[in-house]
């Protein structure tokens, strides 16, 4: 049987890594997800400490699964130069932690625009990271947040399909689906299935527009994880808790190990092995 591998989000636990890495190692974990480390983010951190970060991951037996860059998480109209240079950033953080993968996103659309409108925008700036990630053999794993051009299914079919490249590829996150009123199995699953490379852990509900353990929201991520192990899936799954609200009492390790357990928990149900 395939297995499954549990990363997570680590920043949400500390800015120190050795506290990121003691929390998941507690839990079993051997991946770590890096975005933010000693009050960096990935992109800003030194050739000499992505050095000192693969050492100490090293030490420790983890490894990393993705660089969550920022890149494309900015208003489309912002000049495009600067997110080339911030590419290159993430290739290099990627080579050095020994992972393909470098999370992106997909623009913000001006306030209250026509979507439509920068849809060539879009494209060419998604298209041109693509090209660039071929030529550096890495993946970009373009996720589906919140309040940018693909936040919906369509949008991001229209993406991949433009994009037409193993280098651009998706972070499936059920969680924001749901803020975005798409429900994440019956109607983005079955369009997007074919582009999927990683998995983001995060659960909703969308009345009180608020982030849950996996299973407790609309996420519908026990029904996932069955299409997940029909297909034979045996990539990540990322847990990024986003449980502020949900647990606003609970120090930052408590609410990440809520996050863990209760994908666990479904995987149990799935008979799904991780690792």
């Amino acid at each position: 049987m395939s297995k499954v591998k549990i990363t997570c989000f680590a920043d949400e636990i500390s800015g120190d890594l050795e506290e990121q890495l003691d929390v998941l190692a507690l839990e079993g974990l051997a991946h770590i997800e890096i975005r933010n480390v000693w009050g960096k983010n990935v992109l800003d951190l030194t050739e000499a400490e992505l050095q000192s970060i693969r050492e100490l991951i090293d030490q420790r037996d983890f490894a990393v699964s993705s660089v969550a860059s920022p890149i494309g998480k900015y208003p489309i109209v912002a000049e495009f130069a600067p997110q080339l240079d911030a590419l290159h950033l993430a290739i290099r953080a990627a080579k050095v932690l020994g992972t393909p993968f470098i999370r992106i996103f997909s623009y913000q659309p001006p306030e209250k625009g026509d979507l439509d409108v920068i849809r060539e925008e879009v494209m060419s700036r998604m298209k041109q990271l693509t090209v660039i990630a071929e030529q550096n053999k890495v993946i970009l794993i373009l996720e589906n947040d919140n309040h940018l051009y693909g936040s919906k299914d369509e949008r991001l079919l229209d993406i991949l399909q433009h994009c037409s490249s193993d280098s651009m590829r998706l972070a499936f996150d059920p969680g924001n689906f749901v803020m975005n009123n798409v429900k994440p199995v019956d109607e983005a699953y079955p369009k997007l299935d074919r582009y999927l490379a990683y998995v983001h852990i995060k659960d909703a509900k969308s009345e009180t527009s608020q982030f849950v353990p996996a299973g407790v929201g609309e996420g519908q991520l026990d029904r996932l994880l069955i299409k997940l192990r029909e297909s034979g899936y045996a990539g990540f799954l990322s847990v990024e808790p986003h449980l502020h609200h949900y647990l606003p009492h609970a120090s930052n390790p408590k609410r990440v190990v809520t996050a863990v357990r209760a994908l666990k928990d479904l995987l149990a149900r799935a008979e799904m092995a991780w690792e």
